[in-house]
């Protein structure tokens, strides 16, 4: 048999694969995974009691905006990832920006606070087990991503897994605000970029093992 005519017989019975599916697999894992992560903040931990009074302190739409805006550049890094051939581009700019201006923020108000104040400022009342309480809440996004690259064909495994732990640990930071009562900028510059960064480094393990084909 030559060798067109096998391709030909091999190409016979494929399927145009659906417009969009990574996306549409990928968004389906945080419309899934979000509702279990709030089920689980609420269970664990529940919403701070004064929800409704910070929401007028610009610090707590910081700390809220900061992981939203990572969530939906790791889901486009996601999705391309997901996709043999795509090209990632400048999207990874989407975690690295807002990091870097939390970081810069945090310097400043540290700089700035006299200093009997710095210590609290960077390990606050729960910096203990913030970076593992959000680890804990972005699970079920995590796990959800990690069944959807299942069905998709990422080339490179473990930044795929990577770009999936940031994902999910961007989607917990957030879920996880609703809860925290920190609000300054050296806290979260510290702790909430180690939980967001926590199962990027699980995802990034993981990968290899579980993505490859």
């Amino acid at each position: 048999m030559k060798t067109d005519d096998l391709i030909s017989l091999l190409a016979a019975d494929t399927l145009p694969v659906p417009h969009r599916a990574a996306s549409r697999r990928i968004a389906l894992a945080l419309v899934l995974g979000v509702p279990l992560a709030l089920l689980l903040m609420q269970v664990e931990y529940g919403v701070r009691r004064d929800l409704v009074q910070v929401m007028f302190w610009p610090m707590f739409w910081m700390k809220l905006l900061v992981p939203v805006t990572m969530g939906v550049a790791g889901f486009v890094m996601l999705q391309r990832l997901a996709r043999p051939g795509a090209k990632v581009g400048a999207s990874w700019l989407g975690l690295a920006i807002p990091v870097l201006m939390l970081w810069a923020m945090a310097i400043v108000s540290y700089l700035m606070a006299p200093e009997d104040r710095r210590p609290d400022m960077v390990w606050g009342q729960t910096w203990r087990t913030c970076a593992l309480s959000i680890g804990e809440i972005s699970l079920p996004v995590f796990v959800a991503a990690l069944v959807a690259l299942r069905g998709l064909a990422p080339t490179r495994p473990a930044w795929a897994g990577a770009c999936a732990g940031a994902m999910a640990g961007a989607a917990g930071a957030a879920v996880y605000a609703l809860h925290c009562t920190e609000l300054a900028a050296p806290f979260l510059a510290i702790w909430y970029v180690a939980g967001m960064a926590l199962p990027g480094f699980v995802g990034a393990l993981l990968g290899p093992r579980i993505l490859k084909w």
